[in-house]
């Protein structure tokens, strides 16, 4: 099952996929500005390329558990998402993924820390359905 993850945020949405098997995570970048119309087509564009069974959208919860302002804008982001898509669209708790992000990439030396955390939201997420 071939699996796409968004690590949502306003200004950049990390992106990551799966292989079609499940096996193994890889990032594909990152989308600018993914609520405007040139960053909706251009996360279509993806989703139409990689044809996913699911696609995972981070929660950033408060370390409590709570939903506080960026976990409710990534539920909205993923009730439009889901309006659009064919495909289920599942939101993930996504806490530590940018620090674990930040650290993977040589403590933030890699630019695209969005698509390294999309890329362990997958992770966990095979992790769970093996």
């Amino acid at each position: 099952m071939k699996v796409l993850a968004l690590d949502y945020g306003r200004a950049r949405t990390g992106v990551a996929v799966s292989d079609p098997t499940g096996q193994i995570a890889r990032p594909i970048g990152s989308v600018s500005r993914v609520d405007t119309p040139d960053g909706q087509a251009e996360l279509d564009s993806i989703i139409e390329r990689e044809q996913p069974a699911i696609v995972l959208v981070g929660e950033p919860r408060l370390m409590s558990g709570q939903t506080g302002t960026q976990a409710r804008a990534s539920r909205g982001f993923a009730g439009r998402l889901r309006a659009r898509l064919d495909v289920p669209v599942q939101l993930v708790d996504e806490r530590m993924t940018t620090v674990a992000a930040e650290r993977r990439a040589n403590n933030g030396a890699d630019s695209d820390t969005d698509s390294l955390a999309a890329c362990l939201l997958v992770e966990a997420y095979l992790a769970t359905v093996r």
